[in-house]
């Protein structure tokens, strides 16, 4: 990869979009941005507070712009939050700035990877109800992921590691 190309995650909760990110960024010596991670410092409150007293609509504004910010940068890779791609302005600027990567998990392995996990505001406690949650989202989403992306990677049976070593060897062919 001769130039530092904006590497930009997309894909749904759970599919390994931080992990990876961070993996990504430190083999190609590069800085690494979670749009989840730059809501929480720039408001000082929690990804769940911020969806209960602004809404997914309040969240998702704070989110594109953090986004367009973000990807205006040179040389970054980005974690997305799984709905940002909801935006169509979000899902241009992203295509538009960098490359893609879609990280593709099955809803099974969503369910294992965010059964404890207490920072994310559109799951229950009610693992039955989740798996529905999941897949209505995935239903809605999944094609927007597909529309954007210029590789997709599947991360269910793989470390964030190899994962990682995956997708710097697709970039190398691109």
């Amino acid at each position: 990869m001769a130039e530092k190309r904006n590497i930009f995650l997309i894909g749904p909760m759970g599919a390994g979009k931080s992990t990876i990110g961070r993996q990504l960024a430190q083999q190609l010596h590069m800085d690494f941005y979670d749009s989840d991670q730059e809501i929480e410092k720039r408001t000082g409150a929690d990804i769940n507070w911020v969806f209960d007293v602004e809404g997914e609509t309040g969240f998702r504004n704070r989110e594109k712009k953090i986004i367009n910010e973000l990807t205006m940068k040179q040389g970054i890779v980005l974690a997305t939050g799984g709905g940002s791609i909801i935006v169509k302005e979000t899902r241009n600027q992203l295509s538009s700035r960098g490359i893609v990567i879609y990280l593709k998990t099955t809803i099974e392995k969503q369910l294992m990877r965010t059964n404890r996990d207490k920072k994310r505001p559109l799951l229950k406690k009610n693992a039955i109800s989740n798996k529905v949650i999941l897949q209505e989202l995935a239903n809605y989403r999944n094609p927007l992921y597909e529309e954007i992306a210029d590789i997709t990677v599947c991360t269910d049976e793989q470390s964030a590691k190899v994962v990682s070593h995956q997708i710097i060897d697709l970039l190398d062919k691109k």
